[in-house]
């Protein structure tokens, strides 16, 4: 064995001051050392030095690329179904003020705890009755005419037969010239419908009914007259507004454009002044009576009942039912029977129409009566254009109302002059 010749060396060579590091100072060192890069690695790498790339953060762009695709189809379908529920939610708004007012209808006078008081001078009554609601199955073939025909759920309707022919002429002829595109005749009889139809005019044929046949194609004027009560009912089942008019009447403008809407009969009237027209209070004078002599009583000159606005409402409905019922029992002129039912109130022993009603404007809507009797000969009046003129109040009619013609259209200051204020 060789011996040893000087001190034991380190390898590598480590001193400290000058003097050799042992070993076990060195491997403290060491130690030391690799904790502390751990540490640091540790801290900058969480994750570690050599992990592979997680699978999330490889597909993380195509991610939020199919995230934000998500998003707007989604905000798509929420804003479709946003404007959804906006029109449910006016449709449900519009049922509610309906079923208000018919729950309203019901309860007057039922339930006094429905209904409260406003402040002084507020208060107000319910105005407009609720329309009814459409039934096409009540007549389909009509329903779909009317679809046609009408402008805004309005339309002018006239009953004819052969007997008026001349004058049904003159009426449809005056509608086409001021431009109402919204009229219809309801033919009686087969002459009427092929005449109507050769002339462009809109026109209905009910199917056949034996009860209003036989008047149809032989009554006179009263008595066909007295059918537009039966008739008229389908037109307000199906919802719609009607202007009913004899055909004795000239149009010069159109009359749409002078309606209120606001009751379930509007209609001119055979009064000639403002009193008759729209009612006046009358002293009745008793002598007999002493001190309680003079006794006050309400009048008003009857509704027309050849030119009325009537709404497709229940108490509208109820009028049609009432007045074709009396004048199917009873030998009466339909006009004074339509009167009766509008105006007599309830007392022992009748229920009375609960329905609400307008007088139209008399110069405006003007009867022959008013007329010939005041306006003609008056130099202010005469330079007003009426919306119509009723030939009612004379049998002349078809002279008359050529003679309208030719002073309001035509221009003919003395084309009025040679008939009497009556019909004498």
């Amino acid at each position: 064995m060789a011996g040893r010749h000087g001190p034991l060396m380190p390898r590598g060579g480590g001193t400290v001051g000058g003097k050799p590091l042992s070993r076990g100072s060195r491997i403290a060192i060491a130690v030391a050392i690799g904790v502390s890069l751990g540490c640091v690695c540790a801290f900058l790498y969480p994750e570690g030095l050599f992990m592979r790339p997680s699978t999330t953060a490889l597909q993380w762009p195509r991610h939020v690329g199919s995230v934000a695709c998500e998003s707007s189809d989604k905000v798509t379908s929420l804003k479709s179904h946003l404007v959804s529920l906006e029109r449910k939610n006016a449709e449900l708004k519009s049922q509610i003020n309906e079923l208000s007012m018919k729950l309203q209808l019901a309860g007057q006078g039922k339930n006094e705890s429905l209904y409260k008081a406003g402040p002084f001078g507020t208060v107000k009554a319910l105005r407009t009755n609720p329309t009814v609601i459409p039934d096409e199955s009540v007549n389909p073939r009509l329903a779909k005419i009317l679809e046609e025909v009408a402008v805004k759920k309005e339309l002018v309707v006239a009953l004819a037969n052969s007997n008026v022919r001349e004058m049904l002429e003159v009426w449809f002829t005056n509608i086409k010239r001021v431009g109402i595109p919204n009229y219809l005749v309801v033919a009686l009889d087969d002459n009427i419908e092929n005449f109507c139809k050769s002339n462009g005019v809109p026109v209905y044929r009910r199917d056949p009914d034996e009860g209003v046949d036989s008047i149809a194609k032989t009554g006179g004027n009263h008595a066909v007259s007295g059918l537009k009560f039966r008739v008229l009912r389908e037109f307000l089942q199906l919802g719609y507004s009607i202007l009913l008019s004899d055909i004795d009447i000239i149009f010069l403008r159109n009359p749409f454009d002078h309606l209120y809407r606001d009751s379930d009969v509007e209609s001119m009237s055979d009064g000639h002044t403002n009193m008759t027209a729209y009612g006046f209070n009358d002293v009745f004078d008793e002598p007999s009576m002493g001190w309680a002599r003079y006794a006050h009583t309400m009048r008003i000159w009857v509704y027309n009942s050849g030119f009325f606005y009537i709404r497709p409402t229940i108490p509208a409905i109820e009028l049609l039912d009432r007045v074709a019922g009396r004048l199917s029992r009873e030998k009466a002129w339909d006009q004074a029977v339509f009167n009766e039912e509008l105006f007599i109130p309830s007392h022992p022993g009748y229920e009375g129409l609960h329905a609400s009603r307008r007088t139209m404007d008399m110069y405006l809507f003007m009867n022959s009566k008013v007329l010939f009797k005041t306006v003609r000969k008056d130099a202010q009046l005469s330079k007003l254009k009426p919306v119509i003129v009723h030939s009612n109040y004379h049998p002349d009619k078809l002279d008359r109302m050529k003679a309208i013609i030719e002073f309001y259209v035509n221009g003919k200051q003395n084309a009025l002059q040679h008939f009497p204020d009556g019909s004498e």
